[in-house]
């Protein structure tokens, strides 16, 4: 017996055989896994049936334009956008200055197992690929036969033994706060703290700010990398002026 579930039960669950579990046999089966809170989400969102859950727009995501407004008007602190595939939606330019995946179009899934210069600039990079294999399992929800998702699991199983080995753990956590160390080649040393704010009325859109702490190096570095930002947009201003 598994929290109260036969093993036969338990058999016909994992099979899908049984697609109606009440919340109170899901609380227990959590329990009994010992799954912590964002994994019991995941868990009670799996079980929904289908008509229960919110249809997905065919259109491309897009970030709110308010929210790109703010984020560039933020010449010193690195900001973008990232959607429920963690396909980068806007960005500032200091966030781009400072992880070349940081910048719309990129998907950061692809960047942390595709890039190789992401390991010259996280020390800790094999530790960060299971928190971001974790985040879009979160952000997708029960939706995995969604056809984008499919695409973008097949590619990185593909060319990435390690994305493979971590998609099938079935972990599930939302990208959320803490602090990241980077080797970046033109300020050197950075320790950032950094926050994933959820957007209100999008899509599971998150908007990710990092930043240093007051009159520390990091902050001096920070701040001579936007110096650099700015010097690569004045040709273009020259140009059209």
């Amino acid at each position: 017996m598994l929290a109260g579930v036969s093993a036969d039960y338990y058999i016909r669950l994992e099979q899908g055989r049984d697609q109606h579990p009440s919340l109170q046999v899901l609380d227990a089966l959590a329990r009994a896994l010992q799954l912590d809170e964002n994994a019991t989400a995941h868990l009670h969102g799996l079980a929904q049936p289908p008509t229960q859950r919110r249809r997905r727009s065919s259109r491309p995501e897009q970030a709110p334009a308010a929210i790109t407004e703010l984020i560039m008007s933020w010449p010193t602190t690195p900001a973008y956008v990232f959607g429920r595939y963690l396909d980068v939606l806007a960005a500032n330019p200091v966030a781009s200055a400072l992880a070349p995946w940081f910048a719309v179009g990129e998907n950061l899934v692809k960047g942390a197992f595709l890039d190789p210069r992401r390991r010259e600039l996280r020390p800790d990079w094999e530790r960060s690929l299971t928190g971001i294999v974790a985040a879009l399992r979160a952000n997708v929800g029960a939706d995995i036969d969604d056809p984008r998702l499919t695409e973008l699991v097949g590619e990185l199983s593909l060319r990435s033994e390690e994305f493979r080995q971590l998609w099938a753990r079935h972990d599930a956590m939302p990208k959320g706060s803490g602090t990241s160390v980077m080797s970046h080649p033109q300020v050197g040393r950075l320790e950032l703290s950094y926050s994933k704010l959820p957007i209100p009325d999008t899509d599971r859109q998150t908007l990710s700010i990092y930043h240093a702490a007051p009159g520390s190096p990091s902050e001096r570095a920070l701040a001579l990398l936007a110096t650099t930002t700015v010097a690569e947009r004045e040709p273009d201003r020259t140009l059209r002026s």
